[in-house]
């Protein structure tokens, strides 16, 4: 059984781009001054990156909750929106329902979903229309155990 080592929650306000990334800068900073090794870092990373530019682009807030072990990183994603109808659709890359106005700040390109489960070792989504998504993501720490 894993041992939990840190477990930190970040919060993330809906439709605030000034902040964007600031989460996943925050992570980065925790792992690195942890001594992770530098690839999984930049996984952890771009998966944390693209959840919260989900959340800051689809929802009203949400939460990352940031769980380190002696065996894996995970990320866990909940969020208060529209939820996502079908999952198997939003994992195909290119699918995106973004406004043109998210596109034309650069986001919204459908790579956010795709890029958050091939950057994980474990990737599960759970959603309800209506009420929110949440996502889970891991990372092992020794890719080869």
């Amino acid at each position: 059984m894993a041992e939990e080592l840190l477990r930190e929650r970040f919060e993330i306000q809906g439709r605030n781009f000034e902040k964007a990334g600031e989460v996943s800068g925050e992570i980065k900073v925790i792992l690195r001054d942890l001594g992770l090794d530098p690839g999984c870092i930049r996984r952890l990373v771009i998966v944390s990156y693209e959840a919260e530019m989900n959340v800051v682009m689809y929802a009203e807030r949400g939460a990352l909750t940031l769980v380190v072990s002696d065996e894996d990183v995970g990320l866990e994603i909940a969020d208060t929106g529209p939820g996502i109808p079908d999952i198997e659709l939003a994992l195909q890359e290119g699918y995106s329902t973004a406004p043109d106005e998210m596109r034309e700040l650069g986001f919204g390109f459908g790579m956010g979903l795709p890029n958050m489960k091939k950057n994980s070792d474990e990737f599960r989504i759970e959603s309800d229309v209506g009420v929110g998504t949440r996502v889970f993501a891991k990372v092992r720490l020794n890719p080869h155990a």
